[in-house]
C-alpha cells in the first residue's frame, strides 16, 4: 500500500496549506502518502485474483484501482474514479457537441414496463429481477429504452418544433452475466452512457445516426484509441441498424472481419461464411478479435409503438417518433484501454483520463542527493501556481524513506503521463531533472524551466 489513510493533518504546517488559503499563500501539496492507493502486489492465483492473460483487470488490482467485491462487482478505488469523471467530462462535451440532454432514470425498472415490449421474457436469464415487499416486480436495468420512450410519451402535446429530442445519461448498469471475466471488461454491475434520440422521419432520424457515430469517433480520436466503427447484429434491443465500435485486441470476445483498406468492416456474425473479400474493393479480409466499448442503433418506432409516443406535426397531426439509442461503456473503455495501451507490468492511459498527470519524486531522505528536494518541491509549487486547474493532477511522493526506484517502480503501475525525479545531477549547476515522458517512453534531462514548460502542455478535460 501506498500510505495510510491518515486523514489530512492539521498540524503539518506550510506543507498542507489549504487550496483556500489567502492571497499569496502556496496550495496545499497533494502527498502520495496520503491517498488511498492499495498496491496489491500479491502473486496470479491470490484470494483477490484476476485471469491469466487479462492484462487489464491484472494491473487495475495490483495497481490499486478496483478491488473485487462478489463476483462480477468490483469497488472503483479514488484513482479509478478519478480517471472515469475525466472521461465522463469528455462524453458529456462529445454529447452536448450534438445536442444531448442530460437526464437520470432509475435503476429498477417495473416488470409491466418491459412485458409491454415483449422484453420481460425474450431477454430471459440476463435480467436482475426482484419483487418489492407488495410483490410487485423489477429488473435493474440494463438499458432503458422502456424508460425513456415511457418518458417522452407522458409529455402529451409534444410538437415537432421539440424535435430532435436527445436524451442521455451514465447510470450504473447492472446483466447477470453467466460468467462474468477479465474485471472490468465483463461485470456485473457497470456504468454506461446511453442516449435515447427522437426524431420526425426516418431521414432525420438516419441523419441523427450518422451524427452520433462520428461524435464517437472523434471521442476515441481524442482519446487516442484505435477503434474501429464495424457493422453488427441488433440483437435483443432491436431496430434495423446497428454498429459496434470495438478496440482491436486479442483478448476481444468479438471476432472482427476488416478491409485492409478500411472500406469495410463487421462483426463476423454479420458476414457469410463465403464472404472473403471486401465488397468495395475486392481486397482479402483480414480477421481479428475486438473489445465492445460502443455500440448504436437505429430503432425506428419499434419503442414508440409500444408506448405510443407522439409528436404533432405541423397540421396539429399525431406521428410516432422515429427512435435512436446509443451506447458507450464507460468503465469497460477505462479497462479496454488499458489493455490495449500499457505493458504487462506498467499502466499506460490516454492522457486525457490519466487518474494524475504528473508525480515529483524526490531524493531518498539521507541521500547525497537530498538537497534536491527543496528545489524539487520549489517545482511542483511553481507549477501548481501557474496552471491552478492542474492542483490536483499533480502528486508529491512524500515517501522519502524508499528508494528513487522503488518509487518510480510505483509510478509506472499507476500510469502517470510525467514523472519527474530529482536524481543526481539535481546537484548540478544549474540541476537538471529526469524526467520520464510515459506518452513518448522517452527520459529527458531537463532544467527547472524545461521541465516547466514541458508540463505546461498537459491536458485534462
Amino acid at each position: 500500500m501506498s500510505g495510510g489513510l491518515r486523514g489530512w493533518r492539521a498540524a503539518a504546517g506550510p506543507l498542507l496549506q489549504a487550496s483556500g488559503a489567502p492571497h499569496g499563500a502556496r496550495r496545499r501539496r497533494l502527498l502520495l502518502s496520503e491517498l488511498f492507493q492499495p498496491l496489491n502486489l500479491q502473486g496470479e492465483g491470490s484470494e483477490a485474483g484476476w485471469e491469466a492473460g487479462s492484462r487489464s483487470h491484472r494491473l487495475m488490482v495490483q495497481g490499486g484501482l478496483i478491488h473485487p467485491g462478489s463476483t462480477g462487482c468490483y469497488c472503483y478505488l479514488p484513482p479509478a474514479v478519478r480517471a472515469m469523471d475525466k472521461l465522463v467530462r469528455l462524453i458529456d462535451e462529445a454529447m452536448e457537441a450534438v445536442g444531448g440532454q442530460k437526464v437520470n432514470m432509475p435503476c429498477l425498472s417495473s416488470a409491466e414496463l418491459w412485458r409491454a415490449s415483449g422484453r420481460w421474457e425474450n431477454m430471459g436469464p440476463e435480467l436482475f429481477r426482484l419483487a418489492d415487499r407488495h410483490g410487485k416486480e423489477y429488473c435493474l436495468g440494463p438499458t432503458h429504452e422502456e424508460a425513456v420512450t415511457e418518458l417522452v410519451a407522458a409529455q402529451s402535446g409534444l410538437s415537432y418544433k421539440q424535435l430532435p429530442l436527445r436524451l442521455y445519461q451514465v447510470t450504473r448498469k447492472f446483466r447477470d452475466e453467466p460468467k462474468p471475466r477479465f474485471g472490468l471488461l465483463r461485470s456485473r454491475e457497470f456504468y454506461m452512457k446511453d442516449m435515447y434520440t427522437f426524431d420526425t422521419s426516418e431521414e432525420a432520424a438516419r441523419r441523427t445516426y450518422e451524427l452520433l457515430c462520428g461524435a464517437y469517433r472523434h471521442l476515441f480520436e481524442r482519446l487516442g484509441l484505435p477503434c474501429v466503427q464495424v457493422r453488427a447484429a441488433t440483437g435483443s434491443i432491436g431496430g434495423t441498424t446497428s454498429h459496434e465500435f470495438q478496440l482491436p485486441a486479442d483478448i476481444g470476445e468479438d471476432r472482427l472481419v476488416l478491409c485492409p483498406h478500411g472500406h469495410f468492416a463487421a462483426n463476423v456474425e454479420m458476414v457469410s461464411g463465403e464472404q472473403a473479400a471486401c465488397p468495395t474493393c475486392g481486397e482479402k479480409l483480414t480477421q481479428t478479435r475486438g473489445i465492445e466499448v460502443g455500440h448504436t442503433f437505429y430503432l425506428g418506432t419499434k419503442y414508440s409503438a409500444v408506448y405510443n409516443a407522439v409528436y404533432y406535426s405541423p397540421d396539429n397531426k399525431p406521428h410516432l417518433a422515429e427512435m435512436g439509442c446509443y451506447g458507450l461503456g464507460v468503465t469497460r473503455i477505462l479497462a479496454a484501454s488499458i489493455e490495449v495501451l500499457s505493458t504487462e507490468d506498467s499502466i499506460r492511459w490516454p492522457s486525457l483520463i490519466a487518474p494524475y498527470q504528473v508525480c515529483f519524486i524526490p531524493p531518498k531522505k539521507g541521500s547525497k542527493e537530498e538537497q534536491g528536494a527543496v528545489l524539487l518541491e520549489g517545482i511542483y509549487d511553481d507549477f501548481v501556481e501557474a496552471h491552478p486547474h492542474l492542483a490536483g493532477d499533480a502528486v508529491l511522493d512524500d515517501r522519502t524513506q524508499m528508494t528513487i526506484g522503488k518509487r518510480l517502480k510505483d509510478a509506472k503501475k499507476l500510469g502517470y503521463p510525467y514523472v519527474v525525479i530529482a536524481g543526481k545531477r539535481a546537484c548540478e549547476d544549474p540541476p537538471v531533472f529526469e524526467v520520464w515522458d510515459q506518452n513518448s517512453g522517452e527520459v529527458l534531462y531537463l532544467t527547472k524551466e524545461g521541465v516547466i514548460e514541458l508540463l505546461s502542455k498537459v491536458q485534462v478535460p
